[in-house]
């Protein structure tokens, strides 16, 4: 008889390249974003894609939204 493990999958966070840890894994996204607004004040306004599955993981990714200032 086979056995089915069931495990949380991790999420990944990502913003210009660079992987951004989870907080909190019972924050939404949205509350990922805030919290990373500090440091990334650019992401206020970036977009934000996913869950996309990656291996064990689901991967969101931020994107800086394109537009000229003024």
């Amino acid at each position: 008889m086979s056995t089915i493990v069931v495990a949380p999958l991790r999420r990944e966070f990502f913003y210009n390249g660079t992987s951004l840890p989870d907080p909190d894994s019972k924050m939404t996204p949205e509350q990922v974003r805030d919290t990373f607004t500090s440091v990334y004040p650019e992401i206020a306004t970036a977009t934000l894609t996913g869950p996309e599955p990656k291996g064990d993981a689901v991967r969101y990714t931020f994107s800086r939204a394109i537009g000229s200032k003024g």
